[in-house]
């Protein structure tokens, strides 16, 4: 008895494991499709996407940190008298950098100006000086007139032996003298109104010595002004320690360096095939590998024209049968979108940049 209900229990269980094993098996041959279709469909899904959301955003990890730099330097030779800054100073525009010892410049100032003195006296001289040579033409004309009068009466009295020959010719001789006397003295008075400019009246200050003179004057108080460098920007001072105090600095030697803190930017230096769509004004996003979890945002300000291999060298030989095509990198300038409290940007710092440049692609752009 006991074994019969036993038997015709488990009867009906195994028909309904039976028939959801069928089930089941119906699904999956159902479902095997769909998956693979699906599956290969959500593959064409998202490469489409992609393709058509990719091209957008350019990414350069080779970008730096420039900054406007100056090495400073005097055009002038002498003793370093003083140098007021110390290494990692902030200096604003106008900030006074080193000093060179003024005396020997200050004594050419003075000595300049002594000139130009000089100078100026001696303009007036030639000016008082014309005055005076004309009056010697008058002096010598009249005399000439007198010679006239006197050559006219002997030449009456000499037919009537009134005076002898030797008077009437030494009377013609006088004349024949002070007329070329007279002739003499203007040209000489001709020479004095030349080198006055042919102006007898003429502001020395507009003569040619004059503005020599002056010229050496200005020459001479520009060395002494250059003895004091100032900054020319706002910065930072690097290796001041190369120059002390009481070392000859010669003219154009490089005393120290200056970088700004204010005139900042990006360079970046994107493959030219990665240029098709980056244009002035494109928003950039920034990452500087010395502030990580950090960024910045910025903008294209300029693209060169010209690629980095341009300026090199030995630039490539195109025109070489040993010619290789090589993807060239055009420098790429970005300017900083800088904010009060914003970490301090350093000169060749590394950065990594992405550039949005709205492009959009479309199933158009497949044909």
């Amino acid at each position: 008895m006991s074994q019969s209900t036993t038997t015709a229990s488990t009867g009906p269980r195994v028909t309904e494991q039976r028939a959801e094993s069928a089930g089941r098996r119906r699904t999956a041959r159902l479902l095997r499709p769909i998956l693979m279709l699906g599956g290969i469909a959500i593959v064409i899904v998202g490469a489409g996407a992609y393709w058509l959301t990719g091209g957008r955003y350019i990414s350069i990890d080779d970008a730096y940190v420039r900054a406007a730099k100056e090495v400073i330097a005097t055009d002038v030779s002498g003793i370093v008298m003083d140098v007021p800054v110390r290494e990692g100073q902030k200096v604003v525009t106008g900030d006074i950098l080193l000093r060179l010892d003024p005396k020997p410049f200050q004594i050419a100032v003075a000595a300049a100006k002594a000139n130009l003195g000089g100078t100026v006296s001696s303009l007036n001289a030639m000016k008082l000086e014309y005055k005076r040579m004309l009056r010697d033409v008058e002096v010598k004309q009249a005399q000439v007139s007198s010679d006239h009068a006197n050559f006219e009466r002997f030449s009456a009295l000499v037919k009537s032996g009134g005076v002898t020959r030797a008077e009437y010719d030494n009377a013609r001789f006088q004349l024949a003298a002070n007329q070329q006397s007279v002739e003499a003295l203007k040209v000489t008075a001709e020479v004095q109104l030349a080198r006055l400019g042919g102006d007898p009246e003429v502001d020395v200050r507009r003569m040619s010595d004059y503005l020599q003179a002056q010229a050496r004057l200005d020459e001479a108080q520009r060395q002494l002004d250059h003895t004091v460098i100032k900054a020319p920007f706002g910065g930072i001072v690097t290796q001041v320690e190369s120059v002390q105090p009481g070392m000859y600095l010669a003219a154009a030697t490089a005393a120290f360096g200056l970088i700004s803190t204010e005139r900042v930017w990006i360079e970046a230096n994107p493959k030219e095939t990665e240029l098709t769509h980056v244009k002035l004004g494109d928003p950039v996003k920034l990452t500087v590998d010395t502030y990580p979890g950090r960024s910045w945002t910025a903008t294209v300000e300029s693209i060169a024209p010209n690629s980095g291999s341009e300026f090199a060298i030995l630039p490539a030989q195109n025109t070489s049968g040993n010619w290789v095509k090589v993807v060239q990198r055009i420098p790429v300038r970005i300017k900083i979108d800088r904010k009060e409290g914003d970490p301090q940007l350093r000169a060749g710092m590394s950065v990594e940049v992405e550039i949005d440049t709205g492009h959009v692609r479309t199933i158009h752009n497949l044909f």
